[in-house]
């Protein structure tokens, strides 16, 4: 579904991503860690098209396409979505009314938020006022309503105490179809059925990894994969032990 090739980016004109090579099929999650500085957040920036990130060396395809010059409204058209770490406030944009322009029956709007505990924040500016679990419910939302095939997600359970991490990882299994608000039928017809959607999470504490069963892991560390394809417990476990430098060298 995704392919990094040589991916070179620049914030201002400094280098940051040096040659990041990653491919993430159908139906796989994986998750990226790595030290603050590391250059994830521009990974994902990068990929969602953000002007800010300058792509010097390398390109980015999604279902075989390059999308390397497209725009973030493009992109977001053909199945990106992204949920931020610290989303901004969108004062004068009631959370329905954005909800009801990327959703694709906008009738559903009011049934998606129910289960995010959020049917009274419809009305409400986007984030204006809210919790830090508030705003990280919201945007699990926005990508309820928008449904993509391939979601970013940076950072979903800073910030958020452990009643709202549950409620968060049953919204990311829901959006990468590994179960979800619609009961255990649902999810045994799609594993059935086989998963098409896919995802890349960033975590620094890897409390997701409870909640959302991932696929593959890999370590960003100055600006390279360093480590890419284990078991992102175990590598979490190897970060654990021996910190980011140590894990890197090792499992080179």
């Amino acid at each position: 579904m995704l392919k990094v090739e040589d991916l070179h980016v620049a914030v201002g004109g400094k280098p940051i991503l040096k040659g990041i090579n990653l491919h993430i099929k159908p139906g796989e999650t994986h998750v990226l860690f790595g030290p603050n500085g590391s250059g994830k957040s521009t990974l994902l920036g990068a990929i969602m098209g953000f002007e800010r990130y300058q792509v010097t060396e390398g390109r980015i395809l999604f279902k075989g396409e390059e999308i390397t010059g497209r725009s973030v409204a493009e992109r977001a058209k053909l199945g990106i979505g992204i949920a931020f770490q610290r989303p901004p406030v969108l004062r004068g944009v009631a959370l329905g009314d954005l909800l009801k322009a990327v959703a694709p029956a906008p009738s559903d709007v009011g049934e998606m938020a129910d289960p995010m505990h959020l049917a009274s924040f419809l009305e409400r500016d986007v984030n204006s006022g809210f919790s830090g679990g508030e705003v990280k419910r919201s945007e699990m939302l926005q990508l309820l309503a928008q449904s993509p095939n391939f979601v970013l997600l940076d950072e979903p359970e800073s910030g958020v105490d452990l009643e709202n991490i549950a409620l968060i990882g049953q919204a990311v299994n829901h959006l990468l179809q590994k179960d979800g608000f619609n009961g255990e039928e649902r999810c045994r017809r799609e594993m059935k059925e086989g998963r098409s959607k896919a995802g890349l999470i960033i975590t620094h504490t890897g409390y997701i990894l409870d909640y959302v069963p991932a696929d593959l892991g890999h370590v960003l560390y100055d600006g390279r994969l360093s480590c890419t394809g284990f078991n992102p417990r175990e590598l979490l476990g190897c970060i654990h032990k021996y910190g980011y430098a140590g894990c890197t060298r090792c499992l080179a």
